[in-house]
C-alpha cells in the first residue's frame, strides 16, 4: 500500500473567472444604456413647445388705440383704466405690445389688455 501525505493547503483555491468586455460588448451596453436617455431628450423636445399659454379667451380682439401728439403711456394708462394703478397698467401695454421702453410716438397704435377694454 502507498500512502499519501498532505502538505498544507489541501483543496487548491478556485478562482472566479473575471469579466471582460470586448469592443462590440462594450459598445452594446453603452447603448443600452443611452437609449432611454435619448428617448426622454426626443419626447421633450419633439413635444416640448406646442402649447401657448395666454390670459385673452381664443377668438377675442383686441382694442387698439392711436397715441396722440404729446401722450405718453402714463397717460393713456390713466385714461384707460382710471381706477388701475398706472404701473400696472403701464407694464401691461408694455409686455402686450412686446416695447421696450415706455417711449411712444404719436400715431402709434398699441393694443389694449383685455381687462382694460371697455
Amino acid at each position: 500500500m502507498s500512502a499519501i501525505t498532505f502538505t498544507g493547503n489541501a483543496v487548491p483555491a478556485v478562482r472566479a473567472p473575471r469579466l471582460r468586455l470586448t469592443t462590440r460588448g462594450r459598445a452594446v451596453f453603452t447603448a443600452l444604456a443611452a437609449a432611454p436617455l435619448v428617448a426622454i431628450a426626443l419626447f421633450i423636445g419633439l413635444g416640448g413647445g406646442d402649447a401657448v399659454a395666454s390670459q385673452d379667451a381664443p377668438g377675442a380682439t383686441l382694442e387698439y388705440v392711436s397715441i396722440a401728439a404729446g401722450q405718453s403711456l402714463w397717460q393713456l394708462a390713466q385714461q384707460i383704466a382710471p381706477q388701475a394703478d398706472p404701473r400696472e397698467v403701464v407694464a401691461d401695454i408694455l409686455s402686450l405690445n412686446q416695447l421696450g421702453s415706455a417711449d411712444v410716438q404719436p400715431g402709434q397704435e398699441l393694443a389694449i389688455p383685455a381687462q382694460y377694454s371697455r
